[in-house]
């Protein structure tokens, strides 16, 4: 009866053991997720090669996107990433001064357009040049567009409009949102007649269209700068952002309007 209950309780720790083994998470499993950190103009490119980046490395990659300086923030507040890609130079630089990002890794990735929509079933060509009647367009409706203070699209766009002899005529009229995607939605419900927001988001929304793109030259070059977090400890980080300024990432910016800088 001893020698029975002895294998039984050998029998039963094996088993125990080959059930602990398999629970247990392998190397792989554990892998950490590597975070990203990214301006809202980006989602729909980004999700994209995001899935790309899974499929060809096993790994993951997770994107949180907000507007840049409320990114910019949250990294500075010690917020948990590995990467950030911010829609412009001043907010990468911010973190930049503050020596919260690896100097080495930081590039500039992708370049884009600003341009001014309206509900695609009102949308009419708008011929945008110096002194153009914006305020008359919009009548009582407002012009939405990102927090010009805080918000790149909306900083790109304050400059065009101040370069163009028209911010003053409808600064009044101005309804700044928390990030270019929220200022798209307000003229793709019906909630603004006009909106100035990055030709990428344009394109991603079917309720709005383009109804005139302002010249290059009148606001700064819109730049998406790239860089590893200092903080991150995530060893995928070098490969991941190496993998977003590959010709396979490419495919999927240019697909949503952006310009892939080299």
């Amino acid at each position: 009866m001893q020698n029975r209950r002895q294998w039984m309780k050998q029998a039963t720790t094996a088993i125990a053991a080959l059930w602990l083994g398999a629970a247990l998470p392998t190397p792989a499993d554990a892998a950490e997720k590597l975070t990203v950190f990214a301006a809202a103009s980006l989602k729909d490119a980004l999700d994209a090669a995001n899935a790309a980046w899974s499929k060809e490395s096993g790994k993951e990659a997770v994107a949180s996107y907000a507007a840049s300086g409320a990114l910019a923030k949250q990294i500075e507040n010690a917020a948990n990433a590995d990467i950030f890609i911010s829609a412009d130079l001043d907010w990468m630089d911010y973190v930049a001064k503050k020596n919260l990002i690896k100097a080495d890794s930081r590039a500039n990735l992708l370049g884009n357009r600003i341009v001014l929509v309206a509900e695609k079933d009102k949308a009419k060509p708008v011929e945008i040049k110096p002194g153009f009647d914006l305020a008359g367009l919009l009548g009582d409706g407002k012009l939405a567009l990102g927090e010009p203070k805080s918000v790149p699209a909306g900083k790109y766009a304050r400059a065009a409009l101040d370069k163009l002899g028209v911010w003053k005529s409808v600064e009044t009229k101005v309804a700044g949102a928390e990030s270019v995607r929220a200022a798209l939605a307000l003229v793709s419900r019906g909630e603004a007649p006009y909106g100035i927001v990055y030709q990428t988001d344009a394109a991603a929304d079917k309720g709005v269209a383009i109804v005139g793109t302002f010249p290059a030259e009148s606001h700064p070059p819109i730049i998406y700068p790239i860089a590893i977090l200092a903080a991150s400890k995530n060893p995928d980080a070098t490969a991941y952002l190496d993998f977003l300024k590959s010709d396979k990432a490419a495919a999927f910016f240019t697909a949503q309007g952006f310009t892939v800088l080299k």
